[in-house]
């Protein structure tokens, strides 16, 4: 097997099912794949027979596997298979800071959280003696859920031939990192990572806050300490990870609970390039025009959307295609999930003619009661004799009719994807959240641009569930986050048996349009099957684009 033969549907070393090409970088190719062992999307890059890099790689994952602080992602397998080179390592969903910097800068709060995260991983890598070698807005990932990733711990560095690196040398690039999270302008004399330089004044890197008005004093002097040739003021550099989290959690606090909108778009505008228009600090300032998305491609760069990576596929929109956008405070919730009118928000009063046809409508319903009253009077006493007992009573051996609404026991469920209009999975370690009785937890669908029919790039996504037998099911009961939200209940067409793997195989039972917290998806009859699919077409708005939010689905008998 070689480089060249190891294609998607390939299986690599007996385990590793080749999906689709993330990325080249310099020969060497970076794969999505599934380990069949552990039914769990990795990522492998792999080196062709022969290839220089092929002990450098070894000695990278040995060191990298030894790393223990969560925010690195783990190396799991590293070994050579009919003369190819591959090294196996986890998967996380997210969006690299280089595709976020793409829409525009990170607020002050957002791009010392961030650094500091970093630097604490970091922190603890050096005590070990060892370093990433490659920081950069690429390889530093911000998952769904706003938590930071690590990507390709030495491993980068081997693939580019950049050697392992020095404490020293990753704590310069995480100074580069803030610089450009806080001004959107990369502090080089050549643009990178897609963006243009900073500007230079009498030889000298001018500060963050010449770049871009509204970045705090304090962040200020950290990122001249950390790049400053010698830093203003006489101030003392900053030449370690440790020095940096220090200054960090005196600034931002010691909180790992990420600040407001990370796990979304930045909330801030590119500056268009000037240094001096700026007038409002970044909370308040208001979204840029629209951007052109660019256009992927593997050698751009080795990390993109998804786990770092590019993605080939433009079924989900990326970053870079997203306004960024200014998030209201969300009002308060009752238990439900709808959102509670405002305390002091003024009540309307009603007129006299409104309390006039109230008063009507109560004199109405009160006369349809009684007549109602009447009628099953009139019905029981022609149903009974003379002597008031009933004329046909039903056989003394009538079993009891069955009684309805019992809740069946969800045995499994799987995230619902298909190919070729989705990529196969959709959050699938957060589905067991839907049915776990927890009202807090969730699963949430990918989010989607411009449209809530899913931006127009499939027909929907859902969550298929296993009741373990063949059962009669009368309702199917799905809790939703925001509104409004389209969804069908559906069950296979052939065998009610057999999940069937693509939309054509379900026909729907059941479908609602723009419903709130709850949907009641109820059939016209009973339905007998194993397999029920609860099946989302238009999601509500969530940021700058739509995504469905599942709490709990319960099925009924």
């Amino acid at each position: 097997m070689s480089n060249q033969t190891v294609s998607p549907g390939a299986l690599l070393a007996g385990r590793y099912r080749i999906a689709e090409l993330l990325a080249e970088i310099d020969g060497a190719r970076v794969w999505r794949a599934v380990d069949e062992v552990l039914s769990r999307a990795v990522v492998v890059d792999v080196l062709p027979v022969g290839d220089p890099r092929t002990d450098l790689l070894f000695d990278a994952a040995r060191r990298a596997a030894a790393a223990a602080d969560p925010r690195f992602l783990r190396v799991l397998d590293c070994d050579m298979h009919e003369g190819v080179t591959y090294c196996v390592r986890e998967w996380a969903g997210g969006r690299p800071l280089e595709r976020m910097l793409g829409a525009g800068p990170l607020t002050g709060q957002q791009a010392g959280w961030l650094a500091r995260e970093v630097s604490e991983a970091l922190e603890n890598l050096h005590r070990t003696g060892h370093s990433h070698g490659s920081i950069s807005p690429s390889t530093v990932v911000v998952t769904d859920a706003g938590a930071i990733k690590v990507v390709g711990l030495a491993t980068e560095a081997a693939l580019r031939s950049t050697g392992p690196g020095t404490p020293e040398e990753d704590v310069r690039a995480l100074g580069e990192l803030l610089y450009a999270s806080l001004t959107g302008r990369w502090p080089g004399p050549a643009p990178a990572w897609g963006l243009q330089p900073a500007p230079v004044e009498h030889g000298r890197l001018m500060s963050p806050r010449q770049v871009r008005a509204g970045v705090p004093r304090s962040l200020d002097d950290i990122s001249d300490r950390l790049l400053g040739d010698p830093p203003r003021h006489h101030s003392v550099p900053i030449t370690s990870a440790a020095g940096l989290s220090a200054a960090l959690s005196g600034v931002i606090g010691s909180s790992h609970e990420p600040p407001s909108q990370m796990d979304e778009t930045v909330a801030v505008a590119r500056q268009n390039g000037s240094v001096d228009d700026a007038t409002q600090i970044a909370p308040a300032i208001q979204p840029p025009p629209a951007l052109d998305p660019p256009v992927p491609h593997y050698q751009q760069s080795a990390y993109a959307e998804n786990n770092g990576h590019a993605a080939p596929q433009p079924s989900y929109a990326t970053a870079a295609e997203t306004q960024p956008v200014r998030r209201q405070p969300s009002p308060p919730q009752n238990g439900n999930g709808r959102r509670k009118p405002p305390s002091d928000e003024p009540k309307q009063r009603g007129s006299w003619g409104g309390r006039i046809l109230i008063l009507l409508a109560v004199l109405a319903l009160l006369s349809v009661v009684a007549m109602a009253q009447f009628l099953v009077k009139g019905a029981i006493n022609k149903d009974q004799g003379t002597d008031g007992k009933t004329s046909a009573p039903p056989p003394a051996n009538t079993p009891p009719p069955a009684a309805s609404g019992t809740p069946v026991k969800i045995a499994g469920a799987k995230d619902f994807d298909p190919e070729p209009q989705g990529n196969g999975e959709e959050h699938p370690e957060d589905v067991g959240n839907t049915y776990d009785g927890k009202a807090s937890t969730t699963w949430t669908t990918m989010s989607y641009k411009r449209r809530p029919d899913l931006g127009g790039t499939k027909d929907g996504v859902g969550i298929v569930y296993d009741l373990g037998a063949l059962t009669d099911v009368s309702k199917v009961t799905v809790n939703l986050v925001g509104e409004p939200t389209d969804l069908s209940l559906m069950i296979p067409k052939a065998d009610p048996a057999v999940s069937a793997p693509d939309v054509s195989g379900w026909k729907a039972v059941a479908s609602l349009e723009k419903q709130g917290a709850q949907a009641a998806l109820t059939p016209t009859a009973p339905v007998k099957t194993r397999y029920v699919l609860v099946w989302l077409t238009s999601l509500p708005k969530e940021g700058s684009g739509y995504r469905g939010e599942i709490s709990e689905v319960t099925v009924q008998k």
